[in-house]
This record gives C-alpha cells, sequence and structure tokens, in this order.
C-alpha cells in the first residue's frame, strides 16, 4: 500500500473479445498470454510516465491469475526503490500480475 509520501497512479487496458491471441492461446479456454500483458502495462507506464520503453530492467513479474479476452485489466504503479516503478495489475478487483520494472 502506498505511504502518504508515494504516488499511486493507474490505468485501464481492456482485451477485446476479438484478441488476435485468444484463437491460439488456447482453443476453448482463451488467455492473454503472460508475454501480451506484461508489454501492455509497461507499455501503458511508460507512456503515463512520459517515458520511451525502450530498454528496460524487468526485476520480477509475477502472473496470478488469467485474464481473459473481454476484461478490463487494472494497472497500478508508484515508485519503488533504487529508481525501480512497482506494478500491479488486477481484474475486477482480483489480483493477476505484479512486478517490477527499472524504465
Amino acid at each position: 500500500m502506498p505511504t502518504p509520501q508515494t504516488i499511486l497512479r493507474a490505468t485501464d487496458l481492456r482485451f477485446p473479445a476479438d484478441h488476435p491471441t485468444a484463437a491460439g492461446h488456447f482453443p476453448g479456454n482463451p488467455v492473454i498470454p503472460g508475454a501480451v500483458l506484461l508489454d501492455a502495462a509497461l507499455t501503458a507506464i511508460a507512456g503515463a510516465e512520459g517515458r520511451d520503453l525502450g530498454p528496460c530492467r524487468l526485476r520480477s513479474a509475477k502472473f496470478l491469475r488469467p485474464v481473459r479476452p473481454g476484461d478490463r485489466l487494472r494497472i497500478e504503479w508508484q515508485p519503488a526503490s533504487a529508481g525501480e516503478i512497482a506494478f500491479t495489475g488486477s481484474v475486477e478487483g482480483r489480483p493477476v500480475m505484479s512486478g517490477r520494472v527499472a524504465l
């Protein structure tokens, strides 16, 4: 949880029901691949922070639950130690991912 001195930022991303990864990952039980979730989250964070995504160092990433086509992914982030950014993702209030990145 953020302390009074930290700034928590957030954005929402929606993965359409016809997202291109849905057809092959996995037929009959589609999920958005972790690499796509991570790319979308990092791109949104970098854009909101006014920074170029460019090369970055991913310190950690955990995928806790599947994200399905049609879901709205809430990304929240805040500054962390050593110039890193800590981020989380949730769908309908349930955590689905977390990580830390140095942009």
